[in-house]
């Protein structure tokens, strides 16, 4: 009885991979090798394998399902740098370790919702979110990450999430509101690893290509999506928001004062988001240009090419 060749089996191991079947499919794609030691896309899998084989086993080493969860979801970033140095990397293949990865996660973290409409910790929430989304569950996504939201309206962290799901499902207006919203909340509290929608991705190259990386690139994201037209659905503050911007302005104002360059590096964009949120108030409200003019010149003393863009 003649062997199927490797590539005709491969598919398989991928199906078993999607469906979470980690040990299995490392056995198969053990015998695979035997069958071709040469074949590189066997390779590939069986080291992406071999890694998550490793991470699953110290998943389980945790005392709860929630942490089991994160131990695994926070275990893709350092696969994806790791993989990358590897060489060559098969799409497919890739997908497939993605699918399983996240299929486990779902499953550590499922084993704590409860269906009954019992309120439960908006992380919870979100993570499960997370975790359909990577999954391409976007329906499902976006009723979790909505979830959560409700749990916890000023989490940066979930507002981001919502806002990339939304993008994905093609709802644009409310992506642009809930990103320009969770960068304001606190952009060092966004993971730009798991932001997938092409908007965001966009954006982070272009401002990459800026030279910018780490924190001071999230905190120069809001800066720059609106000045590329990028951040620009907008809404009005309320009276408490409006106090509570005009504290954070005086604080930051005061907190730049004496900060190292080091520093300033992320306080400045931040304050200089400040500041935007500061003049679309002004407009809304009908407020006087004396004011929109006093805010104008902070930015230009901030930084001027920013004001140069922001008042072409």
């Amino acid at each position: 009885m003649a062997i199927e060749p490797v590539p005709g089996l491969l598919p398989q191991v991928y199906e078993l991979l999607k469906s979470g079947e980690l040990e299995q499919a490392n056995r198969d794609l053990a015998r695979l090798l035997q069958q071709d030691l040469e074949n590189a896309e066997v390779l590939f899998a069986l080291t992406g394998v071999t890694f998550w084989i490793d991470k699953l086993k110290r998943a389980r080493e945790s005392s709860t399902d929630f942490e089991r969860g994160e131990y695994l979801v926070s275990q893709w970033r350092p696969f994806t740098a790791y993989i990358e140095k590897t060489g060559r990397i098969y799409e497919v293949g890739m997908y497939a370790i993605r699918q399983c990865v996240f299929t486990l996660a779902l499953r550590f973290y499922q084993s704590l919702y409860r269906e009954d409409g019992t309120a439960q910790e908006a992380e919870l929430y979100r993570k499960i979110g997370l975790c359909y989304k990577s999954l391409g569950d976007y329906e499902r996504a976006l009723h979790l990450l909505e979830q959560a939201v409700n749990a916890d309206r000023d989490s940066p962290a979930i507002l981001a999430e919502l806002g990339d799901c939304y993008a994905l499902c093609g709802e644009m207006r409310l992506a642009k509101v809930y990103f320009r919203e969770a960068f304001f909340q606190g952009a060092d509290a966004v993971d730009l690893h798991f932001l997938e929608s092409e908007i965001i991705r966009r954006l982070i190259s272009q401002v990459q290509a800026l030279g910018f990386s780490g924190q001071v690139l999230a905190e120069w994201l809001p800066v720059y999506g609106v000045l590329y037209g990028v951040l620009n659905v907008k809404r009005e503050l309320r009276a408490l928001e409006f106090g509570k911007l005009k504290q954070a302005i005086f604080a930051l104002e005061n907190e730049i004062k004496d900060a190292s360059e080091q520093s300033r590096l992320v306080l400045v964009p931040r304050l200089i988001n400040h500041y935007f949120w500061l003049i679309d108030h002004y407009i809304n409200v009908n407020d006087d240009k004396t004011r929109i003019n006093e805010v104008l010149l902070k930015i230009k003393l901030l930084d001027t090419d920013v004001y140069n863009r922001y008042t072409v």
